[in-house]
């Protein structure tokens, strides 16, 4: 089970609105300066994602929770997206150089096979991304930000 923590930014009838911060390796390194992912990570953006979770207890906002998903699902969901275009671009180049013995086919053909790859592993997943094994599930929930409070001044 991939298992992060997400924030809730609300939660309403039972369905709670979630947003999880984006997490690089890149602030582990220190070749932070001759390093490209370290620029590039800094280049995009730093937004948090947002998702949707069913949930049946009720949450507040800013409360934080632990929700996983399991690596079967997402190792199949990274197959399908990246090895469905890498076949179709072979399978439909190889197609046109058997047919029109030209390179330039093949090359058309490449690219029609990617596009084509991409788009069908786009309609896969709009096919089974609702299903119960690709939704992600609340393992465990943290005390509300309200409720857990430390008074120092008690023990000095």
């Amino acid at each position: 089970m991939m298992k992060e923590w997400a924030t809730v930014a609300s939660w309403d009838n039972g369905v709670a609105t979630l947003y999880t911060e984006a997490k690089t390796s890149c602030n582990s390194c220190n070749a932070r300066k001759g390093c490209g992912s370290h620029l590039l990570n800094k280049l995009g953006p730093e937004d948090a994602e947002v998702i949707k979770i069913a949930s049946k207890q009720p949450l507040k906002a800013g409360q934080r929770i632990e929700i996983g998903i399991r690596e079967s699902s997402l190792l199949g969901s990274a197959l399908l997206v990246y090895m469905t275009p890498l076949v179709g671009l072979f399978l439909v180049a190889g197609l046109f150089q058997a047919l029109f013995h030209s390179d330039l086919a093949s090359a058309s053909g490449a690219l029609l096979g990617g596009v084509g790859g991409f788009i069908l592993s786009k309609g896969i997943s709009a096919l089974i991304g609702d299903k119960e094994a690709f939704q992600p599930v609340i393992l465990s929930v943290a005390l509300p930000p309200d409720i857990l409070r430390v008074d120092a001044t008690r023990y000095e």
